[in-house]
C-alpha cells in the first residue's frame, strides 16, 4: 500500500482497478521517442462485457440450479398423469379379458338352454340327476364299493431325543 492511504475495507464488488491505459496517440506522442511513427491497426468494436453473467443476471450454477429446478417440476406434473394412465390402461385390458369370459360363458348357457327346450332332454336330465322314474317302472340304485382309504403314514417316535443326536448315533453307528 502506498504511504498516507489509510486502509479502507473493500465492500462486496469493489476490486483493485489497474491506473487507467494511455491511448495509442499519447504513447506515440510521448517525450524521448524518436522514429517513424506507425500507424495502429484498425481496432475492432469490442462488446461491452456483462459482468451479470448472462441472463436473467444469474450466475451460472444459479442458472444450472434454475434448470434442474425445472427439470424436477416437469418431472413431476408429468409423473402423476403417466401413473394414472398407464394403471388404466392396465384395468381396461384386465376388463376387456373379463368381457371375453364371461362372453363365453353367456354363448355356453345360451347353447344349453336350446339343449334344455326339448323334451326328451329334459326327461334325460330329469333321470339322471334327480332319479325320476315313468309310472310302472322299478328303480334299482347301485351302489359301488369304495376303495379303502390308505392307512395314515406313521409318524416316527419321538422319544425326546433331538434329531442332531439321532443323526450323530446314526453316523456312528449307534442304535438310538
Amino acid at each position: 500500500m502506498p504511504a498516507g492511504r489509510a486502509s479502507q475495507p473493500r465492500g462486496r464488488g469493489e476490486r483493485d482497478t489497474p491506473p487507467p491505459r494511455r491511448s495509442v496517440r499519447a504513447r506515440r506522442d510521448a517525450p524521448g521517442r524518436t522514429g517513424p511513427a506507425k500507424k495502429a491497426p484498425p481496432r475492432r468494436p469490442t462488446r461491452p462485457r456483462s459482468s451479470t453473467g448472462g441472463a436473467f443476471k444469474l450466475s451460472s450454477t444459479r442458472r444450472a440450479a434454475v434448470l434442474a429446478l425445472l427439470v424436477c417440476v416437469m418431472a413431476v406434473s408429468v409423473a402423476v398423469p403417466l401413473r394414472t394412465y398407464l394403471s388404466q390402461r392396465d384395468e381396461l385390458a384386465a376388463q376387456q379379458h373379463q368381457q371375453k369370459v364371461l362372453e363365453a360363458q353367456v354363448r355356453e348357457l345360451e347353447q344349453r338352454r336350446e339343449e334344455l327346450s326339448d323334451p326328451k332332454q329334459i326327461e334325460a336330465e330329469a333321470r339322471a340327476r334327480l332319479g325320476y322314474v315313468k309310472p310302472g317302472e322299478t328303480p334299482y340304485i347301485v351302489e359301488v364299493p369304495e376303495k379303502p382309504a390308505p392307512p395314515p403314514p406313521k409318524e416316527p417316535d419321538d422319544d425326546g431325543v433331538p434329531w442332531y443326536a439321532r443323526l450323530w448315533h446314526s453316523v456312528v453307528g449307534k442304535g438310538s
